[in-house]
């Protein structure tokens, strides 16, 4: 909105010192201007739209991130408490063993 003001005020100056020169090329730079402001709306509005995905794409990732990580604690939880089982089962067979043994 601003470069259109800023256009506007451009052509109302060019237009005082012009006179009354003719008015066609003001008007193709007028027009020019106006292509220029539209096409940076645009972009402004694609680069806007651009980073609302990549800040919810990133937020996704994170969300995936946080449940693999919760999954691989509750994965090495269970298998520290498998290992601990087949420790406290080895222990026992080698009791075992050792008791056969020395009879």
């Amino acid at each position: 909105m601003n470069i259109r003001w800023a256009a506007v005020a451009i052509a109302a100056a060019a237009v005082s010192a012009a006179g009354c020169q003719d008015l066609k090329p003001l008007q193709a730079q007028v027009d020019d201007l106006k292509s220029q402001v539209s096409r940076l709306q645009s972009d402004s509005t694609a680069t806007r739209q651009a980073a609302e995905q990549a800040s919810s794409a990133a937020q996704s990732a994170t969300q995936t991130a946080s449940a693999a990580q919760s999954s691989a604690n509750q994965a090495m939880a269970a298998a520290q408490a498998s290992q601990q089982c087949c420790d406290t089962t080895n222990e026992k067979l080698e009791r075992m063993f050792q008791r056969s043994v020395s009879k």
